[in-house]
């Protein structure tokens, strides 16, 4: 039963969970969230031999084709105490699981570079050899691409992520309808489609919910079906992944652009759990007043 003090804002049109960070990952009609975000979301990640950097193409010199990989779990359904085997799919069409003997071997001929696969702790999979500790803080790098507009430019910098996680900056992200439909009347030559942007919730706004809608919801809470509560906590700064190719989209550098000109480079909100539980497709979404 919906609260007086919420008002409604409108549903989740998709979910998106993405087992290996930086690879393409799945889209769900249900998904378990716990006080880690979405069951599963981003628990492995590829380690570099060299240096001991997570991979992420957000240096995609470095890692030009994390994006032509695809990961999704061999059991889906896995209860949320353990997180299932992986299959990655690779660029040449190959597949691999984490079960097998030779996964490292596979991946670092495929990358052109000694890796290895890891997961979390929380992740509790057997068969992987590196699982790294609640404690342990990964590092990662960035490259700043020569665009006006943002305080780095043309460089590549290096960033810890969360300890004990593989997340850039937060369990959950989510991204509005609306505000992908204002930077498309922004920037109409470019194509500001989901999967740019790696969300976990896209949210579908409705009535006179326009324009970048979701910036009003930093510190308030969104109760998602009759189960779930997210705490909104901050803006999602945009990085040059956004204007990678993947798939049937091509590079477009102008996608960052218009994030930057028209939002300050913010597409979407991050969000912490304050309640877990199950979300569907469809359902609907309330803003706490």
């Amino acid at each position: 039963m919906s609260n007086p003090s919420e008002s409604e804002i409108g549903a989740v049109q998709s979910l998106w969970r993405y087992p290996v960070k930086s690879m393409m990952g799945e889209a769900l009609s249900l998904a378990q969230v716990n006080a880690h975000g979405l069951h599963g979301d981003r628990v492995y990640a590829i380690v570099d031999g060299a240096d001991g950097k997570v991979a992420t193409a957000k240096n995609p010199h470095k890692w030009p084709n994390l994006f032509a990989f695809h990961a999704t779990f061999l059991n889906p359904s896995a209860e949320q105490t353990q997180v299932s085997s992986v299959r990655i799919t690779l660029p040449d069409g190959r597949t691999v699981t984490s079960e097998q003997g030779d996964l490292n071997q596979v991946l670092s001929q495929a990358l052109n570079r000694t890796v290895t696969l890891a997961v979390t702790m929380r992740g509790r999979v057997s068969g992987v050899q590196s699982g790294m500790p609640a404690s342990w803080t990964a590092k990662a790098e960035e490259y700043w691409p020569d665009i006006e507009g943002l305080d780095q430019r043309d460089t590549v910098t290096n960033f810890s992520l969360p300890p004990g996680t593989f997340f850039d900056g937060a369990m959950v992200h989510l991204v509005t309808t609306a505000t992908l439909t204002r930077l498309q009347k922004m920037y109409p030559e470019g194509r500001f489609d989901v999967q740019r942007f790696r969300p976990n919730l896209v949210v579908e706004t409705e009535g006179e919910q326009r324009g970048f809608v979701e910036n009003g919801w930093i510190g308030q809470t969104l109760s998602i079906g009759e189960e779930v509560q997210l705490k909104i906590t901050g803006f999602s700064g945009r990085c040059v992944m956004t204007t990678l190719a993947q798939r049937d989209l091509p590079k477009d550098p102008g996608i960052l652009r218009a994030a930057i000109q028209h939002n300050q480079g913010h597409v979407g909100v991050y969000a912490a759990v304050v309640r877990g539980g199950t979300i569907r497709c469809g359902e609907r979404i309330r803003l706490e007043n």
